[in-house]
């Protein structure tokens, strides 16, 4: 398919998710116990199970960490310097409660290590990383996803650390200064997605670089338009997940 055919049924996508007909009226995100945006807490409680959301129901993720909040008995759990003061099994026990963690002892290595993370090299305030970085994407992703990589376990994957950034953005005070740097999440729904509409081909989908191969063909099909990658991640997530409605 020809770039201005893309861009064309780019458009129709678009203006059906406006219009509500790919669904979307609720969010995976949405569940979350509504804390001040520019908080600690409420950028802790983003930040935290995303590092956990990969081959499983975002929804339920979500559930599951509003409940694990809500409950005095594991809310302890977004509190980092909390986390690290606490026996293993203890961080355990709280995190499968409400199943934020389905493997048990590798997500709760993950969760503690990332707590240990902001601890070290924050003070225990995610906040500090956006400010220090002076809101800068492209800054922050060389940060997480280069420099201290392994220190980010998860959270600086291809998929999980752009759409992290995007909920930042979309739940917390947090403003970028190149918003237009944010790339797609490349989701299985993403990729399918997008093999749907033509951008990638068949052997490119089943390519083990198929996220990376993603990331860059929506950077070259949206340059010079009016949107960044970013503004397509819901509409095709959405688009996907609900069996791909004929665009009209």
């Amino acid at each position: 398919m020809k770039k201005q055919q893309i861009l064309e049924e780019i458009e129709r996508l678009i203006e059906m998710y406006q219009k509500g007909e790919l669904g979307g009226e609720v969010m995976p995100e949405d569940s979350n116990p509504a804390l001040p945006k520019s908080s600690l807490q409420n950028y802790m409680y983003f930040t935290l199970p995303m590092a956990l959301n990969y081959q499983r129901n975002s929804y339920t993720l979500w559930e599951s960490a509003l409940k694990t909040y809500e409950d005095k008995e594991t809310n302890f759990v977004f509190y980092p310097k909390k986390v690290l003061q606490t026996d293993f099994d203890k961080v355990q026990k709280a995190l499968i409660k409400y199943k934020v963690a389905l493997q048990k002892q590798k997500q709760t290595e993950i969760w503690i290590s990332l707590c240990n993370t902001f601890v070290e090299l924050f003070q225990g305030d995610i906040r500090k990383l956006f400010d220090e970085m002076n809101n800068d994407v492209d800054k922050i992703r060389n940060y997480v996803q280069i420099q201290n990589k392994k220190k980010f376990p998860y959270l600086s994957g291809n998929k999980i650390c752009n759409y992290w950034l995007y909920v930042i953005y979309q739940y917390t005070d947090r403003n970028y200064i190149n918003m237009e740097q944010l790339t797609v999440a490349p989701d299985t729904h993403v990729c399918q997605a997008t093999y749907k509409l033509g951008l990638i081909t068949e052997e490119e989908m089943q390519s083990n670089k198929v996220q990376l191969i993603v990331i860059e063909k929506w950077k070259e099909v949206l340059k010079n338009t009016k949107y960044t990658p970013i503004d397509m991640h819901t509409p095709l997530w959405l688009w996907s997940r609900n069996g791909f409605k004929e665009i009209k």
